[in-house]
């Protein structure tokens, strides 16, 4: 239980000068300090339900493993682009790094494919529909991809420039 302390000040309104009987009305007000001592039992605010995303590397390593990345979200506040670029995930392949549109869905070279946790996601745009008409229904803009919807919480996989698999 948490303990607040507030402190006021009065204002009382009846003239000092009428009570002594002496008719001078220049200090009209009296101020007089008290304080409150308040108990409240307030909850601790309510947590946000949370996206785990996991981000496979384009490329397997020697050994045959591919690298993973993993990150965590609060549900439907982020972009799946901006999740990766603030958790310093790569995102691009070569010529992506520099041709990117910026997020805006005009470039197409954010693509990424959800091998896991598709549910969790926005449907895919009418940017997607157009960009991604001939790719696999798992594939999607990372620009245009809105992890969770504020109330889902759950894992996503995400397979980082998937046509590096081919």
């Amino acid at each position: 239980m948490a303990s607040l302390s507030l402190s006021f000040t009065s204002m009382s309104l009846r003239p000092r000068e009428l009570s002594s009987g002496n008719g001078n009305y220049g200090n009209i007000l009296r101020k007089k300090p008290f304080s409150v001592s308040v108990a409240a039992n307030s909850p601790a605010p309510p947590e946000k339900p949370e996206i785990e995303l996991e981000f496979i590397g384009p490329k397997a390593e020697s050994d045959g493993s591919y690298p993973l990345e993993t990150a965590k979200e609060i549900s439907g506040e982020k972009l799946l682009r901006n999740i990766m670029l603030d958790n310093k995930i790569e995102l691009y392949a070569t010529y992506g790094k520099v041709m990117n549109c910026g997020g805006g869905g005009s470039c197409g070279t954010c693509i990424v494919e959800i091998i896991d946790g598709k549910d969790l996601l926005n449907e895919r745009t009418n940017t997607e529909l157009r960009y991604l008409k001939k790719k696999p229904e798992s594939w999607r803009l990372a620009c245009q991809t809105i992890v969770g919807n504020k109330e889902n919480s759950g894992k996503v996989v995400v397979q980082r420039i998937p046509q590096w698999k081919k």
